[in-house]
């Protein structure tokens, strides 16, 4: 049954992507443009599906068209990037923005500049700078009025800015590290009930037991120490130029929902050796899990030129490409478990704090916040030998700073990818995985000599005397011994079983001594993954297709395990337990079994048992738990919940997600399918100012959406209405040396502007799990060609 499902999935995919590759007309767009900044002459060929493929006479001229390019297609997504990351939100949008600007320019990078250029790979310097004098070259443009300026500066009454090349290494807040939110989390817990008390939030992986570090005293740390750091690490809202007031939010519930939702961030990634593929070349599969929404987190990009030639996707205010290919290797990329953050508590004086006997003085850096319409603000921020002040408390005498890897030289978000740019063989992506940065990846690779693998990557510190899941005092007794070494972090070329696969699992080898972290992702993914890589000696793209849109769940399989001895009197209760006893697991979108779990598991099962064995103090931050955790302990569960309780608060809960269902669904169960549940609706924040008619226009969906977060799909969404908050805004599904083969999808589109046919076109397909071609012969780009510009240097 499994192989006849997989093979209706694949056989569905293929007929999307034909679908969407039949052309809605044989006519080709012809322009000229000059462009004041471009060297040589160049090509700009859009395909029919939006796709920017840039011809190039040299390098240089190639990055500089990507960043105009980019601003063409997404000006407002990247300039609103540079302000937030910068911290010049309320120089444009006002005095409600100081706050997150300050908040934002604590986490600037302030070190040696020359440093951060050497860190990557050699030409880096000049790549940056060029993106950023196309960017600039096309705000000129704009502000010239050559240019249409998009609605989004309209509706906020800005402008763009220029960009200098450093702002893009400086910005650090848009990368994924971690664990100070677990951290604080976790000590919070402690504080209420104990530290034993964290079982159900978080499960540890290698097995592991948290100790308290000597001289914390967890209640000294304030629930809100977070507050800048959650300020500056946020999207931008503009609910505040709407009129709308904040509502205040309880500290602990604040850090447990910044918890829950960058938990749901994450990735699968896959290769598969030549000698399991129909073709006998490697297969390269990733499918990289972030928040979606309009525009799209990424760009799909091809750059070309005599000594370059890549093709994949990236944050569009970043040169290059972070995951993709060239004419020789394949990259791509999930999310590795690292701890590469740590809050440091002090005892302070004044702006001094104690450091190894002494008192040592805090660095003070004044900036000047340019605030539209008002006079400027000054700031003052903090600095300790650690890194930034978060919090400080004179009446306690404490302060609290963070230590993060995003103050280390070459650590902008993902730039270390370009190392692979020109990658040839296993030995340059190795030197790209020893010195790639932030975030933590798992990065796998293929090439066309037929070699796959799969190496940890990620600035890793060592931490001799704590396990990094607590903060410790500041005062010189716990410090950073300097970070893992080169080939230290696990790897495997070539693997036995001709495959590896990945999805934010702990992966680390049986006897693995140096875990640079203990918080992971659920097996659910991987165990799926896995299982059907496993079934397909001949695999084929279109069953790696397939695979990523895939709507098993293999944890609620665990979950039903639960169940399935049990019974109930109440019929309602029976009826739902003889469904989900019978359910294949499948979250389909006609699925009514799926409803029932989803519902139970996310909203009910999870707080019901915290409430039964959590003291009420810490029940808060618990929230629903981490499910894994909370069916870990289910299976087992300790004096706390005697089996014959658990089994009442299983058969409860449920009964309460049935109550739920009926409010939301109706009376019928058999109309209680999946899809009317989950659905994704992508809204940009700036919408919230446009009139009706427009924020229509601006908006896209709702579509039904199979799958959850559990599933290889992983469409996370938020328990309040069922709406897709994360998952894999870009797919890519590569044939290694057969390159136009490949496929790809970004969701909604590759547009950033909400009246362009490329704003939305993609959103069908990608929830269908349809793909289009991913070309890369020039002659194969040609044939799908919809418009070919000519630039030409400016006079």
């Amino acid at each position: 049954m499994r192989r006849v499902l997989a093979g209706v999935l694949a056989a569905a995919t293929l007929a999307g992507a034909a679908q969407a590759a039949e052309p809605g007309s044989t006519a080709i767009r012809r322009e000229s443009w000059p462009v004041a900044g471009l060297a040589q002459p160049a090509e700009l060929v859009i395909d029919r599906w939006g796709i920017a493929h840039i011809y190039a006479a040299s390098a240089r001229d190639a990055f500089f068209l990507q960043g105009y390019n980019a601003a063409r297609d997404r000006l407002w997504q990247i300039d609103l990037w540079r302000k937030r990351g910068l911290g010049r939100l309320a120089a444009h949008f006002g005095p409600a923005y100081v706050a997150q600007d300050r908040a934002a320019r604590l986490f600037l990078y302030r070190g040696d500049m020359a440093a951060e250029w050497n860190a990557y790979a050699p030409g880096a310097r000049e790549t940056v700078e060029a993106f950023a004098a196309g960017v600039n070259a096309y705000v000129a443009e704009v502000r010239a009025g050559t240019r249409p300026l998009p609605v989004e500066f309209r509706l906020t009454a800005s402008q763009p800015e220029a960009w200098a090349p450093e702002d893009v290494l400086r910005i650090r807040s848009h990368a994924l590290v971690s664990n100070v939110t677990q951290e604080v989390a976790r000590t919070r817990v402690a504080c209420a009930a104990g530290l034993g008390a964290d079982h159900l939030r978080r499960k540890l992986e290698p097995a592991h037991v948290a100790a308290m570090p000597r001289g914390l005293a967890p209640c000294d740390v304030p629930p809100d120490v977070l507050d800048d750091y959650i300020l500056a690490t946020q999207p931008v809202s503009f609910a505040a130029l709407a009129g709308k007031t904040a509502t205040a939010v309880d500290p602990g519930l604040k850090l447990a929902q910044v918890i829950e939702e960058t938990s749901s961030e994450g990735s699968n990634n896959w290769v598969i050796a030549a000698s399991r593929t129909a073709t006998g070349r490697p297969i390269l599969a990733n499918d990289p899990h972030r928040p979606v929404g309009a525009p799209s987190l990424r760009y799909i990009v091809h750059l070309t030129a005599p000594d370059l030639s890549i093709i994949g996707a990236g944050e569009p205010a970043l040169p290059g490409v972070s995951f993709g290919h060239n004419g020789r290797t394949a990259f791509g990329i999930t999310i590795h478990a690292m701890d590469q953050e740590d809050l440091y508590v002090y005892e302070t004086r004044a702006d001094a704090y104690r450091y190894k006997g002494g008192f040592e003085p805090m660095r003070v850096v004044r900036e000047t916040i340019e605030v539209k319409g008002e006079a400027p603000r000054e700031a003052e921020l903090r600095f300790t030998r650690h890194g930034p002040v978060l919090a400080a408390d004179a009446k306690s005498g404490r302060a609290f700073a963070l230590r993060t890897i995003w103050n280390e030289p070459g650590l902008a978000g993902y730039f270390g990818s370009s190392r692979m740019w020109r990658a040839r063989s296993w030995e340059d992506f190795q030197t790209t995985r020893n010195r790639w940065g932030a975030p933590p990846l798992n990065l796998v690779y293929a090439d066309t000599g037929g070699t796959v693998g799969w190496a940890a990557a990620g600035r890793a510190p060592v931490r001799r005397n704590w396990d990094g899941l607590m903060p410790v005092p500041g005062d010189g007794r716990y410090e950073w011994a300097g970070f893992q070494a080169d080939n230290v972090l696990p790897d495997a070329k070539n693997p036995a079983a001709g495959f590896f696969a990945t999805a934010n699992e702990m992966n680390l080898p049986r006897g693995y001594r140096n875990p640079a972290a203990f918080e992971w992702g659920d097996r659910s993914r991987i165990d799926r993954i896995a299982e059907v890589l496993a079934t397909q000696p001949r695999a084929t793209l279109a069953q790696s297709m397939a695979l990523q849109g895939d709507s098993h769940n293999a944890i609620s399989r665990r979950a039903i395990a639960l169940l399935r001895p049990l019974n109930s009197p109440d019929p309602q209760i029976a009826r739902a337990l003889e469904v989900l006893k019978a359910w294949d697991n499948d979250e389909r979108t006609d699925s009514v079994a799926a409803s029932i779990y989803q519902t139970w598991s996310a909203s009910h099962l999870g707080r019901a048992t915290a409430a039964a064995v959590t003291p009420a103090a810490a029940r808060t931050l618990m929230g629903a738990g981490q499910l894994d955790a909370v069916i870990t302990y289910l299976e087992k569960p300790d004096a706390g919940l005697p089996v014959n309780a658990r089994d009442q608060l299983l058969l409860k809960t449920l009964g309460d997600a049935l109550a739920e269902l009926r409010v939301r669904l109706g009376p019928d169960i058999t109309t209680w399918t999946w899809g009317r549940l989950h659905h994704a609706r992508f809204e940009p924040a700036v919408a919230v100012l446009a009139d009706p008619q427009l924020a229509a226009q601006m908006s896209v969906g709702p579509l039904q959406i199979p799958g959850s977060g559990s599933s290889p799909r992983a469409a996370s969404y938020r328990v309040e209405d069922f709406r897709q908050t994360a998952g894999a805004s870009v797919r890519f599904v590569l044939d290694v040396g057969a390159w136009d083969n490949s496929m790809a999808i970004n969701t909604p589109g590759q547009s950033g502007d909400p009246f362009s046919p490329h704003y939305r076109d993609l959103f069908p397909l990608w929830a269908a799990g349809a793909y289009v071609p991913l070309r890369f012969s020039r002659e194969a780009v040609d044939r799908d060609a919809e418009a070919v510009i000519t630039l030409t240097p400016a006079p």
